[in-house]
């Protein structure tokens, strides 16, 4: 089975007739909590529910997955688009003090960048460099939560190259901003959990203007992911109302600095002019 493609409480609702007793008290819970029964260990849910830890392994099985991590990935893969932002915040009184938050939020996004580098291909990683190498002209689009880090690499990537454009929203409509993409040039799209429709719908007009088409997601079943010709993965899973956005932060850091490599002379005499720009304009705070 191909767990992630497939809607857990379509899965569920399916097999409930042919479940045991136990397993149908699972199903059920799953079903009216799913938020919550995401995070929950085997032996958790087994707890709330009123069954063996054993029953809620075989009810895995019992609904294809190869046990119940398996289970729990397409669950936590659900939770991504089905959440309402007031659910996030349900889920965020689950911490009992401020450094229960600190300890979870700070292990949640160290458990993020280490499934981000596990995961990577590298292959893709350099193929993306390639591209941005060879474009026209770079477009780059993200818009809700994923601005900033969009904003961010905009920023570097203008440090480094000349031909780069941030499509945001303001005083022109963001297809207005793209409306001149053609065939020679790059577009990257970086969405996240609660996916923006907008984005999906700027990448595919790019991609019919015949634009390369870059993303940064965090899933290979993420909208955009389906319209790119290379795709990077972040993970972002956060059991909060907040987007965890330290993997997908730290991979658009490697990429700007593997791009810096390519561009070392460059961005020397670049760094060097603006060194001299900044010390007679006052820019940093140099005292000694």
């Amino acid at each position: 089975m191909n767990d992630e493609k497939k809607d857990l409480i379509k899965i569920i609702k399916q097999n409930f007739p042919k479940l045991s007793k136990g397993q149908k008290l699972i199903a059920q819970f799953i079903m009216d909590n799913y938020d919550k029964a995401a995070f929950m260990t085997a032996s958790r849910l087994g707890e709330k529910v009123g069954v063996s830890e054993s029953t809620v392994v075989r009810f895995a099985s019992a609904l294809g997955f190869d046990g119940y991590p398996k289970l729990q990935k397409s669950l936590q893969e659900l939770i991504k688009t089905k959440l309402t932002t007031v659910q996030r915040v349900e889920m965020s009184r689950d911490y009992s003090n401020d450094w229960a938050v600190l300890n979870k939020i700070l292990k949640s996004d160290i458990e993020n960048i280490r499934n981000t580098l596990d995961e990577i291909n590298p292959k893709s990683f350099e193929n993306v460099i390639d591209d941005i190498v060879s474009a026209k002209r770079i477009y780059i689009v993200g818009l809700r939560s994923s601005t900033a880090i969009t904003e961010y690499l905009g920023f570097y990537l203008n440090l480094i190259l000349d031909n780069v454009i941030v499509v945001s929203y303001g005083i022109s409509d963001v297809f207005e901003q793209i409306i001149k993409i053609d065939e020679e040039d790059l577009v990257i799209g970086i969405s996240f959990p609660r996916y923006s429709k907008k984005t999906y719908e700027v990448l595919e007009f790019a991609k019919k203007q015949g634009a390369k088409v870059v993303s940064l997601t965090d899933s290979q079943l993420s909208p955009i992911a389906t319209l790119s010709d290379n795709t990077l993965i972040a993970k972002s899973n956060m059991a909060s109302f907040v987007d965890s956005l330290v993997a997908p932060l730290s991979l658009i850091n490697a990429l700007i600095v593997a791009l810096g490599m390519r561009e070392k002379d460059k961005i020397k005499r670049y760094f060097d002019k603006l060194e001299h720009v900044w010390k007679e304009y006052h820019i940093y705070d140099d005292k000694e």
